[in-house]
């Protein structure tokens, strides 16, 4: 009885390795990193958005957000293919393809628009006695100018250089909160941000102290800034809305628009699932939930400041949908 079952057993269990071999097993989801930013900056709120929404979410791709200096270090990420998507200025795509990055000859090729996300202005926040009404009167004072390999120390770089001042202020490459604490605590005199209206860290600093705001257009008018980067707008800072306490007036600055990139390499497929499934009247009332800067997106405004290459699933889904010709 014993040698007659040791051949059943061995047969079941041949069978079964044979099944296991034959029948293909549910493949694993395919691992896609979003290159998105400072942790809690809207940057890094793009990409957990889009991340965590659930028709995305049943692709059959695994998204992962990865937190990031910002947009120049998301260029540099979506480009080398460590990264598949990012948020990136506009002003920096096209900077970046074309080799015309500050310190940085490289051309970033590698980057390709898929859509428009939402407007960000220019913030130089300062004590209201300071006396500060111009970048100019910065010169030989400290300030906060963002994270090192954000879009706003690279847009503060830029700005303050073509003013000729970026090299007479003593600089803290600090974060926008971390700014904010030292604007209040007397260690900057002002601080620089480059992000969507209203910045929590503006908020932070107007619930501590008696702020105002400098005039930034004013400046890039004066000084032949818009004239040299024709991808920058005047914008008005809807400040007299009052949610940066004590300043009751619109602020006059400059903007840039924020864009969602891709790598040349991510599969069109993804791209345009992942388009289908943002620009639809669901899709963006998830989006707005999470932050209402958001509402500055709308299908028919998809491609508003995208001056570069579209990916292919992107070029696809626009066409599509009657946006692009």
């Amino acid at each position: 009885m014993k040698k007659r079952c040791l051949p059943i057993v061995l047969s079941v269990s041949l069978a079964l390795m044979l099944a296991l071999t034959i029948v293909p097993q549910a493949s694993a989801k395919k691992l896609i990193i979003f290159a998105g930013g400072p942790a809690g900056g809207t940057f890094q709120i793009v990409g957990q958005a889009i991340a965590t929404y659930k028709p995305i979410k049943a692709l059959n791709y695994n998204i992962k957000v990865q937190s990031s200096g910002g947009s120049t270090e998301n260029l540099r990420k979506v480009d080398s293919g460590k990264a598949q998507f990012g948020t990136v200025y506009s002003g920096h795509v096209f900077a970046g393809r074309e080799g015309l990055m500050v310190n940085d000859p490289k051309k970033y090729t590698n980057v390709m628009a898929v859509s428009y996300l939402y407007e960000a202005p220019a913030q130089l926040v300062v004590l209201r006695d300071s006396g500060i009404k111009s970048v100019k009167d910065l010169v030989g004072k400290r300030v906060a100018v963002g994270p090192a390999g954000s879009g706003a120390f690279s847009y503060c770089e830029m700005f303050f250089t073509h003013l000729g001042v970026w090299d007479k202020i003593d600089r803290n490459a600090v974060s926008y909160n971390a700014g904010a604490d030292a604007l209040s605590n007397n260690q900057v005199e002002a601080l620089w941000l480059f992000t969507a209206y209203p910045s929590p860290a503006v908020i932070q600093a107007a619930t501590m102290n008696h702020i105002a705001m400098v005039n930034l257009d004013a400046d890039a008018k004066k000084y032949g800034f818009y004239d040299k980067y024709k991808n920058f707008q005047p914008f008005t800072i809807p400040t007299s809305d009052g949610r940066y306490r004590g300043i009751t007036e619109d602020v006059p600055s400059w903007r840039d628009t924020t864009l969602l990139v891709a790598n040349t390499k991510t599969p069109d497929d993804l791209v345009y699932d992942m388009l289908e499934a943002i620009y639809t009247p669901e899709g963006l009332a998830w989006m707005v939930a999470q932050k209402k800067t958001f509402r500055a997106m709308a299908l028919e405004k998809g491609l508003k400041g995208v001056a570069t290459p579209l990916h292919p699933g992107a070029e696809k889904f626009w066409k599509d949908k009657g946006i692009l010709n």
